[in-house]
């Protein structure tokens, strides 16, 4: 086993080096790491039905896809992330049970009692404390998973309620669960030493590891995969299965409904139930543009005053 040590905190980097692992290495890999505050969602979700738009660029709040399926995920400073990567053989390389009993012991070992759930989370007294997800690249397996240790919650909430709007589309739907911290059941325990415990309990079931950290053509080849892909619009909102979605909003103290069709992130139809002193061309030109607020601002610029921009993004979004 291969532990990689890794203290870089960027989710764009940490998301993308879990890609080249899995891809440019043959042995089994264990690796812990933590991430600034991010919003993960799966490959195939739709990530604008699944975060909270405004709150989250206010915040700062990276987005980032992920490669693995299932549902969406926030993680800070607080929630430490678990990885495996492991050679497998055909038919079994799918395994939530495998992967998440080391983390469930560790933590009972602790005094934590974790259970598994019918959606391959973990829980403790009916409260989400760990989502996991896998994706398997030829006969290897990546299974990760988040352990909500002291996360900042009431972000959390905010930050994957979605905004208002009627979402019709074949994406992965993630199921919120009430959730908990970790540290809850463990007063006054540091969250570096929870860290370590989990390395070493998890270790001890494999007879020899060895410590591994980036060397510097690997921290190069991760940043280019993160150029060129994980810190991208089009990877990150642009992937997003085609959708429609209705939005509605005040425009000159009207009530306004916005029906908006966007395919490769792009939007291909949008009509919406206007008056028609409220500029329908600024509707209609928008077909063709790429269903990005920055971009939309531009657009929107060349047709309406500077102090009705923000009230069509905000319906917008």
């Amino acid at each position: 086993m291969l532990c990689i040590l890794n203290n870089n905190t960027e989710p764009y980097f940490n998301i993308a080096a879990e890609e080249y692992l899995l891809k440019n290495s043959a042995e089994d890999i264990f690796m812990l790491y933590r991430n600034d505050s991010s919003i993960i969602v799966g490959k195939h979700q739709n990530t604008f039905a699944e975060i909270n738009y405004w709150f989250v660029k206010e915040k700062n709040i990276k987005v980032v896809r992920r490669l693995s399926g299932g549902g969406t995920v926030f993680h800070d400073m607080g929630n430490i992330n678990f990885t495996f990567i492991q050679n497998g053989k055909e038919g079994s390389l799918v395994d939530f049970i495998k992967f998440t009993e080391p983390i469930i012991q560790t933590l009972k070992n602790m005094g934590v009692p974790a259970t598994r759930s019918g959606r391959n989370d973990i829980m403790v007294d009916g409260f989400k404390i760990s989502g996991n997800a896998e994706h398997v690249y030829k006969n290897r397996t990546l299974h990760h998973g988040t352990l909500l240790f002291s996360s900042k919650l009431d972000e959390l909430r905010l930050g994957l309620k979605t905004n208002t709007g009627n979402f019709s589309d074949k994406a992965v739907k993630s199921v919120r669960s009430p959730v908990t911290n970790i540290s809850n059941y463990l007063k006054d325990y540091p969250i570096d030493d929870f860290i370590r415990n989990v390395q070493t309990s998890v270790l001890d079931n494999f007879p020899k590891t060895d410590f591994h950290k980036y060397t510097e053509e690997e921290t190069s080849v991760i940043k280019n995969l993160v150029s060129e892909k994980y810190s991208t619009w089009d990877w990150n909102f642009g992937y997003s299965p085609k959708f429609k979605v209705t939005r509605q909003g005040l425009i000159k103290n009207r009530t306004f409904s916005l029906n908006i069709e966007v395919d490769k992130g792009i939007i291909t139809q949008i009509e919406g139930n206007h008056p028609e002193t409220v500029f329908p061309e600024s509707i209609h030109s928008l077909i063709g543009v790429t269903y990005n607020d920055d971009i939309i601002k531009k657009n929107l610029s060349l047709i309406l005053k500077p102090d009705e921009i923000n009230n069509w993004l905000q319906l917008l979004f």
